[in-house]
Parts: C-alpha cells; structure tokens; sequence
C-alpha cells in the first residue's frame, strides 16, 4: 500500500512555535526554583533553634522611704500626792507609829483623857501616831468634844484620825452620852431597805464631824446567822447574807455622804460564832468555800462602795489557817487584799481583847499583824513595846522598810482621799 507523505495542514509550524514560546518562561522559573531548594539542602545546614530568650526583669524602682515617725514623747511623771510627799520625809520611827491607833491615855499617861493640853502636846511628839480612839469616858459634852479634838489636831505634826464605835443601838459613844441623834440597832431597819441604811449612815457620820471626828468604826458587816450569837446579834443588819450586802453596801456611801471614813467589820465574818473575841479564842468552823458563798457577801459589797478600812476579826477559821486571822497571810493578803480586791487600810480589832493577849505579848502581836499585811494596830497593850517591835524587825531584816512603807501610804492617802490631810 502506497504510503502518502503527511502534509501539515496549513499555518500549523507558526502555531507550534509560539507555544513553545509562551512555555518556555514558565518552565526557566520552575526549573530555577528546583535548582534553589537543590542548592539550598546541599549548601545549607538547618538554622538553629535559638534559646528562649531570658525574662528580662526591669530594675525595680526604689521607693521613697516614709519619714520615720516621731518618736512619742514621754508621759510626764505624775505629780506626787500629798500623801507621797508626806511619807517621803518621815523618819522610819514616824512611819512606824503612824502604823497604831490608840487611846488618848496611852500617849499621855493620863485617864480619862477630856482635855488636850500639854500633856496630849507632848504625847503627840514622842508617839506620833496615826490615830486615836475615844471612848464614853472622854465625853462630856458637844462643845467639849469640839474643844478637845481641834486642839489634839492642832498638837499632831500630821493630820490624826479621831475615831470611836458609834454604830447605833448599843455599841454608841456619842448618842448615849452628848446627846447626839439617836440611832437604834441597824437589825430595826432592815425592812426599810437600802434607802434607810444610807440615811442613818450619813446621820451619825454628820454627827461625828460636827464633833470633830472624821471617821467611823462602823458598819458591821457580819450577819446575825447564828441564834446564839450575842456579841454580834442585832448590831448586824440582817440575818440574810444577800440582804445584808445591799445594806452594808448603802450604809458605805451614806458615811461617805456625811463625810466620815468608815470601816466594815469583822472580817472574815464574826455572826456565825458562838464565843466572843473580848473573852478569848473565837473559832469560826465553816470552809472556805462556804464563807465565800455567805459571809463574804457583805464584805465584797461594801469593798465595792468604797470602804476606807475593813477591820480583822480576832477569828481562827481552821479549814484557812491555824493563826488568828490577824495573823494569817492567807486572810488578811490572799483573801482580803488579793481575791476580794481590797486596796485600803486594814485593821486590827482593838489588841487588848483577850484572844489576843491570853496568848501573845505586844511586840509578838505587832510584828504578827504586819507579816501578815495589816496596816493599823489598834490599841495595843504596850504602844511602845508594840512599836520597838516592829522597829527591831526592820532592823534584823524581819521587815523591809520598803514594806513599812507601803502600809503607811495606805494610811496617809485614806487621810488624803477624805480631806484630813
């Protein structure tokens, strides 16, 4: 078979030639672009990670200081009382006597004493003590009265407490013998209530500075628990505990009315005995708890009225102390300083009653008392034997003056706090 020659149909070379042209740019950059990453993973080693970049802290900015405070200034030292500057020039023998409460005849060697003149002068100066105590036979009349306690404190280099027991009923010193206002026994009033336990307070107590007193061994604060009891009896103002510590309490601020310190007594509580402190030992046979519950009462009242001084009983309470409670750190500063919070003067009850001196001698009983943290000793026996005693016992280390100290302050700011001084 004859085989014809293929003729292009017409115009077909120019088409073919311009197509190559228009591919040809396309196949230069394909082919430039292979010969790049060719080139590039021969050529080129991998770029390194670079290490995360360190948190860059900025500097801190110091702040300015607050300017330091300013330092306070010292609180001024308070200004010594009157008592403190008193106490800052006595002789330790002036401190000490100052630590008694006495019958006018025990400094003057005279009785009865219903004068003062040179005899009470001198007495005065020898035994500067801090009180004294009158009884019936020193009074004749009001303006005997008068006469005789301004000119006795005109002799005294330190403002004296002139005293006595004018409780009312009974046991009276002016209302039985110058006629001062009659009080009956405070058992009568019971019923009248508070109210009526200040009114006779600041009546007896007005009474005794318009005589020229200036303070009261008075109110009882013992309860007439006992039946038996006749040393206390209606001299109490009730037989019940929680009743007798509102009108105790209320007899305190009618005193304070009237002007007149007082004193509660017979601490730690004398109306549940059946035996008398005058006559000998007294035991009082209740617990401590149960004292604490019942006689206290009165007590914790009349502390919270402000008393001035409480009295100690001549008691022995076993279940506490084997001593007279005079004598007994436990009572007189456990009980009465520390737990019952008392911080005025405590005192003795008078030191001639025979439960004292059946058994111990004046000196004993002294220095005894102030162990224990007794302030005043009342009426001692022998003031200067009582009195040499206690010095002796700061000079053998028995007692620091330090301590004398502290129970002569109390005296001077209870004259301070009610205007004597």
């Amino acid at each position: 078979m004859q085989t014809k020659n293929y003729i292009p149909p017409k115009g077909g070379k120019r088409l073919a030639g311009r197509s190559g042209l228009l591919l040809l740019p396309v196949i230069l950059v394909l082919a430039a672009v292979l010969l790049f990453f060719l080139a590039r993973g021969r050529d080129t080693e991998p770029e390194p990670v670079p290490p995360p970049a360190e948190e860059v802290v900025p500097p801190q900015t110091e702040q300015p200081s607050a300017p330091p405070e300013p330092e306070p200034e010292p609180e001024p030292e308070p200004e010594p009382t009157k008592a403190e500057l008193l106490l800052e020039n006595m002789t330790l023998a002036e401190k000490v006597y100052q630590m008694f409460m006495v019958f006018p005849s025990a400094i003057t060697g005279v009785s009865p004493v219903t004068a003062a003149g040179e005899a009470t002068e001198k007495g005065l100066e020898t035994y500067p003590v801090g009180g004294l105590i009158y009884d019936r036979s020193n009074l004749v009349s009001q303006e005997q009265v008068r006469a005789m306690l301004a000119d006795t404190q005109s002799y005294s280099k330190i403002p004296l407490l002139l005293t006595c027991d004018e409780e009312g009923g009974r046991v009276n010193r002016l209302m039985g013998t110058i006629g001062t206002t009659w009080v009956g026994p405070m058992l009568n009033y019971r019923e009248e209530g508070p109210s009526r336990a200040a009114e006779n307070a600041k009546t007896i107590a007005e009474d005794l500075l318009a005589c020229g007193f200036n303070m009261d061994l008075a109110p009882v604060a013992d309860v007439w628990s006992n039946p038996s009891n006749t040393v206390i009896g209606d001299r109490a103002y009730s037989t019940d505990f929680e009743e007798a510590a509102q009108l105790v309490a209320a007899a305190v601020e009618g005193f304070h009315a009237g002007g007149a310190a007082c004193t509660l007594k017979h601490f730690p509580g004398h109306g549940d005995t059946s035996a008398d402190s005058h006559y000998g030992s007294v035991y009082v046979y209740k617990t401590l708890e149960e004292l604490r519950a019942a006689e206290f009462l009165p007590f914790i009242s009349g502390i919270g009225a402000e008393a001035d001084a409480v009295m100690m009983g001549h008691l022995i309470v076993e279940d506490i102390d084997t001593e007279p409670a005079p004598f007994s750190y436990k009572i007189v500063t456990e009980l009465l300083r520390q737990e019952l919070g008392f911080d005025g003067v405590i005192i003795t009850d008078s030191l001639q009653m025979q439960a004292m001196t059946d058994h111990y001698g004046s000196g004993e009983i002294a220095v005894k008392a102030v162990k224990a943290g007794v302030d005043l000793l009342l009426c001692p026996a022998d003031l200067e034997a009582a009195a040499m005693a206690l010095l002796d016992a700061v000079a053998h280390g028995e007692l620091t003056e330090a301590e004398i100290d502290q129970h002569v302050l109390r005296i001077l700011t209870l004259k301070e706090t009610r205007g004597i001084l």
